[in-house]
């Protein structure tokens, strides 16, 4: 299954990557914030970070489709235009919602590895087609994820160079899917059709055996998310890379 080359490959093994920027435990620094990504720049982690569009069409970063934890305003965030969005603090904070192209700017000052991933909403060829123009001038070097398979499976038709991951978690978290949908959820069993280079898996949850088999195919396996300094060398040892947050790694091991 595994095209890429060994030089590829190692590009995204044993690295540890800041989990949306590194952030701190307080509303100081918050998650994918410049702030964090400045942070994450100037000590040389990887970077995990999200985006997702405006109402009128800019990719953004920010995790939660709701606004409500992150800004304590109602909605979505495809509800708001870029404007509204950037006069929203983050945790009370002076950062505020960063575009997409923002936060490249400051990565490539000395990030190391960055993983983006694209979430789920209403216009979701949208979405990649923009992430994609921006990451095709991005001068270091870079992969996306998503745990919507069709969108991996996008760059797969329209992006074939660029590394993609499939992000999964453990069947009891897909619990209102039917039966069948956990399954292939779980077990990235959508594999056949993306073709996947890594699978992004919740470090907490047993690894399905069809992901174990992937992986001895030569599809890489990176943890996702350790926030326990006390469970990072176990991460380590099981895991090919690993996304972390909260605390201060190694850059690579």
């Amino acid at each position: 299954m595994n095209r890429r080359t060994e030089e590829e490959i190692l590009k995204f093994s044993r690295v540890n990557f800041a989990h949306r920027g590194l952030h701190t435990a307080s509303a100081e620094v918050p998650e994918n914030s410049l702030a964090a990504f400045r942070r994450a720049a100037e000590k040389g982690y990887g970077v995990e970070l999200d985006v997702q569009l405006s109402k009128d069409g800019y990719v953004m970063v920010f995790h939660d489709d709701d606004l409500k934890r992150m800004t304590g305003k109602e909605g979505k965030i495809w509800d708001y235009t870029k404007d509204e969005l950037q006069s929203l603090s983050l945790l009370g904070s002076k950062e505020t919602i960063p575009l997409f192209e923002d936060v490249l700017n400051v990565l490539k000052e000395g990030a190391g590895p960055l993983i983006v991933e694209l979430k789920t909403g209403p216009r979701n060829d949208e979405l990649a087609e923009k992430t994609y123009a921006f990451l095709k001038t991005y001068p270091r070097t870079f992969c996306i994820e998503s745990f919507n398979p069709f969108i991996v499976n996008w760059f797969r038709k329209h992006a074939p160079e660029v590394f993609r991951g499939q992000l999964a978690t453990g069947a009891k978290d897909y619990a209102s899917y039917p039966k069948p949908v956990q399954k292939a959820l779980s077990g990235a069993r959508l594999s056949f059709l993306n073709k996947p280079d890594f699978i992004a898996y919740n470090y907490q949850a047993p690894i399905p055996k069809h992901v174990e088999k992937l992986r001895k195919k030569g599809v890489l396996l990176i943890a996702w998310t350790v926030r326990k300094v006390a469970d990072q060398p176990g991460a380590e040892k099981q895991f090919d890379s690993v996304i972390f947050e909260q605390h201060l790694p190694k850059l690579t091991y």
